[in-house]
């Protein structure tokens, strides 16, 4: 059962946060994604969070984020890197834009040579 009542009011906490939190693409941190719809990846624990990656700064408070997940799938929705000694999935296909507000801790970056991996794979994804 979905708990849509419980993410809005977490959604309304952090609506009223006002740090600011220092980024940078290829960070990965945790952060808030919600209860979603349908396939769309939902956020785990009391916050709804999952680690997301960075991919393009837009702001200091907007970005485009892609969730990650330890559960490995082939294909071309998925980039299979590793994180802090552990095999880790970017969904690709779940990527959107993000509030910095939705971001908790930082938990690792991404290496060079993946991210640029990852980036040719979304370019493919949407036909770019």
């Amino acid at each position: 059962m979905k708990k849509y009542n419980e993410w809005n009011e977490v959604k309304k906490e952090l609506d009223m946060q006002t740090h600011s939190i220092i980024y940078k693409e290829r960070d990965i941190f945790w952060a808030s994604v919600g209860e979603n719809i349908g396939y769309e990846q939902n956020g785990k624990g009391r916050i709804f969070s999952r680690p997301v990656l960075i991919v393009k700064r837009f702001s200091r408070n907007m970005f485009f984020g892609v969730p990650l997940s330890t559960k490995m799938k082939d294909g071309n929705f998925f980039f299979e890197f590793e994180l802090l000694g552990k095999k880790s999935n970017a969904l690709i296909v779940q990527g959107r834009l993000f509030d910095t507000k939705r971001l908790e801790n930082k938990i690792g970056m991404m290496s060079k040579d993946d991210f640029i991996k990852l980036k040719e794979k979304l370019r493919e994804l949407l036909g770019m």
